[in-house]
């Protein structure tokens, strides 16, 4: 029988783009030891959504997204820009890692997707707090 269990993140960031890459790299923290990661591959991307929130959901997803068709262990999200036009929000961010080498990147735990399952953004005191749930 195979077994599903969820898990949630929350962060809070002083800009958008660092909001981005701290929850990128709590999620990236789940799956592997970062530590062991070098960062000498790059993929460069953008995505597009009607609002924050999905565009938060949709960023975390395109980088499992590329993990899987590029065979990556992603060690970080360097967020590039995160703005609105018309009535749309753009993300372009760069990850960062390497080759995905199972004897030195043993997976920790598999993150299957962004769910929109508990999905919050709050803009409060200046900090920007974004909340979701990994389907594992």
């Amino acid at each position: 029988m195979e077994h599903t269990a969820d898990m949630g993140i929350h962060v809070e960031a002083d800009s958008l783009t660092s909001a981005f890459e701290e929850s990128a790299e709590a999620m990236l923290n789940l799956m592997f030891e970062l530590d062991s990661i070098k960062e000498t591959e790059s993929v460069t991307f953008g995505v597009h959504a009607k609002d924050l929130p999905m565009l938060f959901v949709e960023v975390l997803n395109e980088i499992l997204s590329i993990q899987d068709r590029h065979s990556l262990a992603i060690k970080r999200l360097l967020a590039r820009e995160v703005k609105k036009d018309n009535q749309e929000y753009l993300f372009v961010g760069t990850i960062r890692g390497e080759p995905f080498d199972e004897s030195r990147h043993p997976v920790k735990t598999e993150v299957k997707a962004v769910t929109l399952s508990g999905l919050k953004y709050e803009e409060k005191d200046h900090r920007y707090i974004f909340e979701c749930v990994f389907d594992l």
